[in-house]
């Protein structure tokens, strides 16, 4: 079983057209602050991200935010987290999260959660990680996604072993169990991530 103290969550700034999306993104942040897993975010109080920081903090639970000093007022840093890291980059916010977290999981949102959660994929299968990472699947929101990557391996362009970083479930109870249960591939290090 893989120690999850505190779970990195990617996700949109706005809450999407569809009620489900704020539904699971409340519905893991009760689960996290239920089973006592602190959530690391990027500090916003805005969209899904907002929902499932007020709903850890409702349970009781750890909230670390991560947010540049540009974008802190135009994603309205959260007043009641945790903790809050103002960074000078994007860069430097992401590799904070990283550093802060015991794995990944995205949420539906837009390119700022694709790219998040690919650097996430792309660290762990270079080897400067061993943390899993997850898609919450919600309403099928990342079967486009999905599909995207079992093309990606029936082409020869992802290997079998990469392709199954990639945990997906549609809900927050199954994607955290996929999360505990993860057993990092052997993998070998390709480079540090001061080289990346």
């Amino acid at each position: 079983m893989h120690t999850l103290r505190r779970l990195c969550v990617y996700c949109g700034s706005k809450p999407g057209h569809r009620p489900a999306y704020a539904e699971a993104a409340h519905a893991l942040g009760t689960l996290l602050a239920d089973q006592g897993v602190g959530l690391v975010y990027g500090g916003a109080s805005i969209g899904l991200m907002g929902v499932v920081a007020d709903a850890v903090l409702d349970g009781g639970g750890e909230v670390l935010g991560v947010i540049p000093h540009g974008i802190a007022a135009k994603e309205v840093a959260h007043p009641d987290v945790t903790e809050l890291f103002l960074v000078g980059s994007m860069h430097e916010r992401k590799a904070l999260m990283a550093d802060l977290a015991d794995g990944f999981l995205a949420l539906p949102g837009g390119l700022g959660t694709l790219e998040e959660i690919a650097e996430a994929l792309t660290w762990a299968q270079l080897g400067i990680h061993a943390k899993p990472c997850g898609l919450l699947n919600v309403a099928g929101y990342f079967d486009g996604l999905v599909a995207y990557l079992d093309h990606a391996e029936a082409e020869g362009l992802l290997r079998p072993e990469h392709r199954a970083l990639v945990l997906v479930e549609p809900s927050p109870e199954r994607i955290l169990g996929r999360l505990r249960a993860h057993r990092p591939p052997a993998m070998p290090r390709w480079i540090s991530r001061d080289e990346t």
